[in-house]
């Protein structure tokens, strides 16, 4: 297989630009009233599914407006110092190579993970408020909880799935170039086993094609459908807009976020979608029931029962529903947030317990459960700290 047919025959301006070209213009905007200083907002997150043009229309905005590209991904900010390497200079300097000045490039969000990458997070933030040029982000999914301070300095703006007609008139304009003949049936097979992911269905193209003068329909074969992920907020629509319990369900399978957190979304957005008290009565009733398979699973590892929880929860949200779709502008989940914000405190909680559990030699749960009352109403009272009594005598060797 020779050059890939992805960036052989990729666009070269925004017009050729297929599905989400409206999104790119709304980048290109923004970018122009940053470099102006007019924009609202100090970066900018371009955010949805892989294939959808994401990166590409950054390149080629940067192109358009003679801009220096300064492109990271995930493998390249791990580090702040990898970080500041990079991308902190140029956000302060000139472009040496003669353009009109720079665009600061953060692709590749979600492959950020772990404690590890967070020092490269933190430097990405100052770079955001230091920088005198654009900076634009890209994430698949920017509702994750490690995203939210990046959420309130970036404006979002979203790429959506490429529909079907739209990937296959891209398709016939690619086989063209590349000198081969394919039948509309055989571009459609293609375009619907791509699901919305435009990369995909050119590579797909190129696989069958290549080679060859003539692709017929019979010669496609069968070609598996991608599972695209959705946003969350895609998921919260389609559950809450689903007519049968399978449609809900399909929507749930189809979120990029664990089922944990997809039922914390779906609690927490009953009452958005629903004002009538009958129908919050309703769902709740059957997440209720969802709850309590999920703790059988947790508590007896019944795996088993994780089916009964998605179909009661998600198809409970659904049906409770008495009249038609009402959109909502869904909200995060409090709750995902509060615990987000508390994790340090409550992992330095944590080592204290396990330190005291291990003087006192029993279970982390009973010191919290039926010492730790004892001692904070010996703190009220003015005794000494229990927790700084266990460390001095650790470090005395008592």
């Amino acid at each position: 297989m020779g050059a890939p047919w992805s960036e052989s025959y990729k666009p070269k301006t925004l017009q050729e630009l297929v599905g989400n070209y409206d999104s790119a213009e709304e980048l290109l905007k923004w970018v122009k009233e940053s470099i102006a200083g007019r924009a609202d907002k100090k970066a900018a997150l371009v955010c949805g599914p892989p294939g959808t043009g994401k990166t590409l229309a950054v390149n080629l905005i940067a192109d358009a407006l003679n801009l220096e590209l300064i492109e990271m991904n995930a493998s390249d900010f791990r580090t702040e110092e990898a970080v500041e390497r990079v991308a902190g200079g140029a956000t302060l300097q000139g472009s040496l190579l003669g353009k009109k000045g720079k665009l600061i490039f953060f692709d590749e969000l979600d492959g950020i993970s772990g404690k590890e990458d967070r020092g490269g997070l933190g430097a990405i933030m100052r770079i955001i408020k230091e920088s005198k040029y654009p900076v634009v982000l890209a994430a698949n999914d920017p509702w994750d909880p490690r995203f939210r301070q990046l959420r309130d300095v970036c404006q979002m703006i979203k790429f959506k799935r490429i529909r079907a007609p739209s990937i296959v008139v891209r398709l016939r304009r690619i086989a063209q170039l590349a000198g081969v003949s394919v039948e509309d049936e055989a571009l459609k097979k293609i375009a619907e086993a791509a699901n919305g992911d435009m990369r995909a269905a050119v590579n797909d193209l190129q696989m069958l094609a290549e080679g060859k003068k003539i692709l017929r329909a019979a010669d496609v074969g069968r070609l598996y459908s991608r599972t695209q992920e959705m946003g969350i907020f895609d998921v919260m629509k389609e559950i809450f807009s689903a007519n049968t319990i399978m449609e809900a369900r399909a929507a749930a399978e189809s979120a990029s976020v664990d089922l944990e957190m997809l039922l914390q979304w779906i609690n927490e957005n009953i009452p958005n979608q629903y004002n009538d008290p009958r129908e919050r009565a309703e769902a709740y009733d059957w997440f209720s029931k969802a709850d309590i398979f999920m703790n059988r699973v947790k508590r007896r590892q019944m795996w088993d029962l994780i089916s009964y929880a998605v179909e009661l929860a998600v198809g409970g949200a659904a049906l409770a529903r008495r009249g038609p779709y009402r959109f909502t502008k869904y909200s995060f989940p409090t709750r995902i947030g509060i615990l987000s914000q508390s994790k340090e405190t409550r992992g330095k909680l944590m080592e204290e317990y396990m330190t005291l559990a291990k003087e006192l030699h029993t279970s982390v749960k009973k010191v919290r459960t039926e010492y730790l009352p004892y001692i904070e109403i010996l703190d009220e009272a003015g005794q000494r700290p229990f927790f700084r009594s266990v460390g001095s005598s650790r470090e005395s060797g008592g």
